[in-house]
């Protein structure tokens, strides 16, 4: 009798263990399967999200274009200044939204304008970026820095200049760029360019392919102060009170008094490039997209040059 209650024993602790061991099997296959259609469900929402993103853009070229057609100059008071209400993404198998912005990218100062056609600093630029960056209370050596990133030489500029023999010095070490910038956040990589200062600095810079001239009708209040020494922050509010939302009636006539001959030439009140940011929010997934729209002039086509997620 001992015998066979033992016996009973060990069968009722083994099927015990067995059963235990099954529901632990099940559990971690239930959850791993869990994990993979949540896994396969984000994947497939931030490939819609993509999808919808190429379908702003596609909506916002049109938008740019007709604007082309219908009005001689650029200003903040425009369609394609406002910002883009939410839509609603609404389907049998999606539900989310869609927010974004359009961005005139002349209104700000193009650090590839730094370099002229000849390969050389451009003094002219150099000061203006020096007057920007004083406007904005940053050191001033920085436009030294951000020239010599970018000129193809490897003669440091004098004071304010960084080139290889800086840089392959860090550790990491790496190399000046030594051409244009395609992403205005490689100013990320320059020698004394702190993370506080660049994000300080980034809402007023762009790097744009070729020289480009400032849209006074959009420009920032410091990109305006930088374009003379003469003009303080009381001249800036003038200025931006007399363009309000509709630009400046005649800029020309009211720079000519203001700045030098050879920066009026920089600027204008008609704009070519411009920065779309898309958000879509679909479920718990959220794609951030931006794109840099080249448009012609004279209501040509506006063309998509360069597309980002997450940065722009």
């Amino acid at each position: 009798m001992k015998r066979i209650r033992r016996s009973r024993g060990v069968a009722l602790i083994t099927a015990m263990l067995i059963t235990a061991l099954t529901g632990s099997l099940a559990a971690g296959l239930a959850w791993d399967n869990a994990l993979d259609v949540r896994r396969t469900m984000v994947l497939l929402f931030h490939e819609q999200g993509q999808q919808v993103a190429l379908g702003a853009e596609s909506w916002i070229r049109n938008i740019l274009r007709d604007d082309g057609v219908d009005s001689q100059n650029d200003h903040l008071g425009e369609l394609w200044a406002s910002e883009l209400p939410g839509l609603p993404i609404e389907s049998d198998s999606v539900q989310g939204v869609v927010t974004g912005q359009i961005q005139d990218l002349q209104g700000r100062f193009n650090v590839n304008n730094l370099i002229g056609s000849n390969g050389k600093i451009d003094t002219d630029q150099l000061d203006q970026f020096r007057r920007l960056l004083l406007a904005l209370e940053l050191d001033p050596r920085i436009a030294g820095v951000t020239a010599d990133w970018i000129d193809a030489d490897q003669n440091a500029s004098f004071p304010d200049g960084a080139e290889d023999s800086i840089y392959t010095g860090f550790l990491p070490p790496y190399r000046t760029f030594g051409q244009p910038l395609t992403n205005i956040t490689e100013l990320a990589a320059l020698e004394g360019l702190d993370k506080a200062s660049f994000d300080i600095l980034l809402p007023h810079v762009t790097a744009l392919p070729g020289r480009t001239q400032i849209n006074v009708n959009t420009a920032t209040s410091a990109v305006l102060q930088s374009l003379d020494e003469n003009l303080d922050l009381a001249a800036v509010e003038s200025l931006l009170a007399e363009r309000e939302e509709a630009g400046f009636a005649d800029y020309r006539k009211t720079f000519s008094t203001l700045v030098d001959a050879k920066m009026l030439d920089q600027t204008t009140d008609v704009s070519e490039y411009f920065q779309l940011k898309a958000i879509v929010q679909i479920d718990t997934v959220r794609v951030t997209y931006y794109s840099i729209l080249l448009r012609s002039p004279n209501g040509g086509p506006v063309t998509t040059i360069l597309r980002s997620l997450g940065t722009i």
